[in-house]
C-alpha cells in the first residue's frame, strides 16, 4: 500500500497552474490542481471516464459542459464522461482541487 501526504503536491505558480497525479491505478486516477488567483485549468474531457472533483482549499468555479456553479472547500461535483470541464479559482486566495477519475485515460 502507497501512501502520499497532499500537501507535499500543493504547488503554486504565476506561470500556470499547477497538475500533478497523485495516483494512476488499473481502474482509478487521480490528481491535484493548484490554482492561484486569476488562474484556470484548460479544458479537460475524457471520452470514457466519469471524474470528481473536490474543492480542498479556497473557491473556484466549475464548468461542466458549459454549464457553471461556483464551489467551495469540500464541495464537490461529478462530471460525466465525454464533458468538457474547466476549473476556474473564484477569488484572489490560492485554490486546490482534487480529481479522481475512473477508469484512467490510456497512456499515450
Amino acid at each position: 500500500m502507497e501512501k502520499k501526504n497532499l500537501t507535499k503536491l500543493v504547488k503554486f505558480s504565476d506561470a500556470g497552474t499547477h497538475q500533478e497525479t497523485v495516483f494512476r491505478a488499473e481502474h482509478l486516477w487521480s490528481e491535484i490542481i493548484c490554482l492561484s488567483r486569476n488562474q484556470a485549468a484548460h479544458p479537460m474531457t475524457d471520452p470514457v471516464a466519469d471524474a470528481m472533483f473536490t474543492v480542498i482549499a479556497g473557491e473556484v468555479v466549475v464548468y461542466v459542459d458549459r454549464k457553471f456553479k461556483r464551489f467551495r472547500q469540500w464541495d464537490s461535483t461529478v462530471a460525466p464522461a465525454a464533458a468538457e470541464v474547466v476549473i476556474k479559482n473564484a477569488s484572489s486566495e490560492p485554490a486546490v482541487v482534487l480529481v479522481v477519475a475512473a477508469p484512467p485515460a490510456e497512456d499515450p
